[in-house]
């Protein structure tokens, strides 16, 4: 095997492009580079490596064992060189600057945070956010992002973590729907109606099922593991639905159903890494999330 010591940087880029598009025209436009370039790339990391990283097929490039190997480690490595650029174009004094990267779930990123990063840009117009939306749980760590809207207790020791407590989530109808169909009385009533919910189990969805032991996924007409989905069907009067009750209790169109029985708690956290303390854009971010969660929990 060659040396790897002076690998450049633009060949990993480009070999993790090819993994992840299937192509070296679909790196290409991604990385906005000539085809071409990400060929000679690949076959110059190939060469470096001393391994083969793909076969050719009719349906395009096929990594092969050693390549998909190394895909974690290259993402690991994009994410460092992402973090790195964005901390290095926020220096040049102490303003507040730069790229700014925030992890949230759907619903906290559509309908909770949008005014707070409003005011936020208003009060810093050079600062720059990303908005990352998804429920996985980014790792800090590697830097996938610099600030996180969590809701589980972050446990790793090196992140800044911020409670801004419990996010109840209660169950909600369209007005319209319910008087359709009526409004249960109880939890056993819930049977006879049109139930909005989850697809796939996971951590958050088992926390729920252990609360409302007669929660589960065959109860369910309409079925999705988006949550932005869920409360569309809740909005459009499609049915009975679980919802954040700050959410809910906003649109004068839905009504709480069951407040004393259905009531499940969600900790709400924001993190980031210690290393950012210093970081102006990093900083000013976390304090407005701060304040605008914390305005949204209490109403």
């Amino acid at each position: 095997m060659s040396s790897t010591s002076a690998i450049d940087w633009a060949l990993y880029r480009s070999f993790l492009a090819v993994l992840d598009e299937g192509s070296l025209s679909g790196a290409a436009r991604a990385l906005g580079i000539t085809q071409p370039t990400v060929g000679r790339h690949v076959e110059a990391l190939e060469q470096a490596l001393g391994l083969v990283l793909f076969t050719r097929s009719q349906t395009g490039l096929l990594a092969t064992e050693a390549a998909a190997s190394l895909r974690g480690h290259l993402q690991a490595m994009a994410s460092t060189a992402a973090s790195l650029e964005r901390e290095a174009l926020s220096h040049g004094g102490s303003a507040v600057k730069g790229v700014v990267r925030i992890s949230c779930s759907d619903v906290i990123g559509v309908e909770v945070l949008p005014p707070t990063i409003v005011r936020l840009r208003e009060a810093y117009p050079e600062l720059r956010v990303e908005l990352v939306l998804t429920d996985r749980v980014q790792d800090l760590l590697q830097r996938e992002a610099d600030i996180a809207v969590r809701m589980v207790e972050p446990t790793q020791g090196q992140l800044i973590a911020r409670r801004i407590g419990a996010i109840e989530m209660g169950l909600f109808a369209r007005r319209d729907y319910l008087e359709r169909h009526g409004a249960p009385s109880d939890p056993t009533q819930l049977a006879g109606h049109s139930a909005i919910g989850y697809d796939t189990v996971v951590p958050y969805i088992r926390r729920l099922e252990q609360k409302l032991p007669g929660i589960r996924r065959e109860a369910f007409s309409l079925r999705s593991d988006n949550a932005l989905a869920q409360l569309a069907l809740l909005r459009a009067g499609a049915g009975i639905g679980m919802c954040q009750v700050p959410l809910g209790l906003r649109d004068p169109a839905l009504l709480r159903l069951l407040p004393e029985a259905v009531s499940v708690p969600l900790e709400c956290w924001v993190t980031m890494h210690e290393d950012l303390r210093g970081s102006p854009r990093c900083r000013a971010t976390f304090d407005a999330l701060v304040e605008g969660l914390l305005a949204y929990v209490g109403g």
